[in-house]
C-alpha cells in the first residue's frame, strides 16, 4: 500500500483480501476533519488500485462511528474560495461511488451529520442497535453534503428523505432499518464479526470484475430515464461475458461445488461501462 504520507485520523489494514478503514479519532469521537476527508479519499484509492483487495470495510474506533464534522479543529483545512476546491465530504463519496469494490460500512454509536452522508455511497450499512443517526444540517445552518441529496432518496424515498433532512431530527437505529437506511442491526460486539462475515463471503464467491460493473452500473443505471440505457449496457455486458473465463469459472466451480477461483482482474478486464 502507498499513502503519500502516513495516515494521522484513519487507520488501513489488509488482511485476507479485506481492506478495513477505520476512523481513528476516538478521543474527538471520530469527529470529521478536511485531513481526515483527504485521508479516507486516499484510503480508498490505495485499496481500488490493489487487485488483490475484493472488498472494502469501513468502521470508527472508540464508542461512536463518527459524530459529524468536528468544528474545533482546523488542522488539515484549505481555502473554500479557490474555484478548484471539492467539497470535503465529497472528497470520500466520489471515490467511494465510483470505487471499483464493494463497501461495508460497520456504524455503531453516532452516525451524525457526514457521519452517516459519506456512508450513503456503499454497498451495506450494518449498524449496531444502539446506533443513531440526523441529518442535522439545517439545526446548524448548514446543508446536507457529499452527494447526499441525491443518494438518500434514492435509498429511502423522497418523502421520508425530506422528513429527516428538513427536520433535522435524530433517530433510532430502528426507523434507520424500517426505512432501508441500513442494511441489517447487530448488537454492539456481533457488528464488526457480522461486517467481516458478509466481506469474506463476497470476497470468496463473487467475481470481481462482476462485483465492481454491478455496483457502478446500478449508480448510472439509477439516473437514467427509461430501462433502454440498461438494455444497452446489458447488451455489451453480456456479449463479452460469454466468453469470459470467469463465466467458465463460475459455472465450473458450481457444478463442481467448490470455491470458485476466479481469474478475472479489475485492472485488466473490467469491460468499458459507458
Amino acid at each position: 500500500m502507498i499513502f503519500s504520507s502516513k495516515p494521522s485520523t484513519i487507520e488501513y489494514t489488509v488482511d485476507d483480501g479485506i481492506a478495513t478503514i477505520t476512523l481513528n479519532r476516538p478521543h474527538a469521537r471520530n469527529g470529521f476533519t478536511t485531513r481526515m476527508a483527504n485521508e479516507l479519499g486516499e484510503a480508498l484509492a490505495v485499496a481500488d488500485a490493489d487487485d488483490d483487495i475484493r472488498v472494502v470495510v469501513l468502521a470508527g474506533a472508540g464508542p461512536h462511528f463518527c459524530v459529524g464534522m468536528d468544528m474545533s479543529d482546523d488542522e488539515g483545512t484549505d481555502d473554500a474560495t479557490d474555484p478548484a476546491w471539492i467539497e470535503p465530504a465529497t472528497r470520500v463519496v466520489r471515490p467511494m461511488t465510483n470505487l471499483n469494490k464493494p463497501v461495508i460500512v460497520a456504524i455503531h454509536g453516532a452516525a451524525i451529520g457526514v457521519g452517516i452522508t459519506m456512508t450513503l455511497a456503499a454497498d451495506f450499512r450494518l449498524a449496531a442497535t444502539d446506533s443513531r443517526f440526523g441529518f442535522v444540517f439545517g439545526r446548524r445552518g448548514l446543508f446536507p453534503e457529499g452527494g447526499s441529496m441525491w443518494f438518500l432518496p434514492r435509498i429511502v424515498g423522497l418523502a421520508k428523505a425530506k422528513e429527516w433532512m428538513v427536520s433535522g431530527r435524530v433517530f433510532d437505529a430502528d426507523e434507520a432499518l424500517a426505512a432501508g437506511l441500513v442494511t441489517s442491526l447487530h448488537a454492539r460486539e456481533e457488528l464488526l464479526p457480522a461486517a467481516y462475515a458478509l466481506a469474506r463471503d463476497i470476497a470468496i464467491h463473487v467475481a470481481p470484475v462482476s462485483a465492481a460493473a454491478i455496483r457502478r452500473s446500478l449508480v448510472t443505471m439509477a439516473g437514467a430515464p427509461s430501462p433502454e440505457a440498461a438494455f444497452e449496457l446489458d447488451r455489451k455486458l453480456i456479449s463479452g461475458a460469454l466468453t469470459s473465463a470467469d463465466l467458465r469459472e463460475g459455472i465450473s466451480s458450481f457444478l463442481e461445488k467448490r470455491t470458485p477461483r476466479f481469474p478475472g482482474r479489475i485492472s485488466t478486464d473490467l469491460p468499458d461501462l459507458t
